[in-house]
């Protein structure tokens, strides 16, 4: 081969490979975006509780207020 043919040749394998590479690192980006769409939806999912599970959170929270208050009253418990 000559040398601008070389030249074209050694430039366009470059390309092809450089193209292939964006490619890819779109595809995963895609996925990754997914996967995140995909997370954010379940923890959605996730928060609607029942009012007996609610009530049995706000009486730990109760309880847990409670003990920082002792605490902080130097009271032992």
């Amino acid at each position: 081969m000559t040398e601008p043919m070389t030249i074209i040749a050694m430039a366009s394998s470059g390309l092809i490979g450089l193209s292939i590479a964006a490619f890819a690192g779109l595809k995963g980006w895609k996925g990754w975006l997914d996967l995140k769409r995909l997370e954010l939806a379940g923890h959605r999912a996730t928060e609607s509780r029942s009012p007996t599970m609610e009530r049995i959170e706000l009486a730990d929270l109760k309880e847990r207020i409670r003990k920082l208050e002792a605490i902080a009253s130097c009271v032992d418990l």
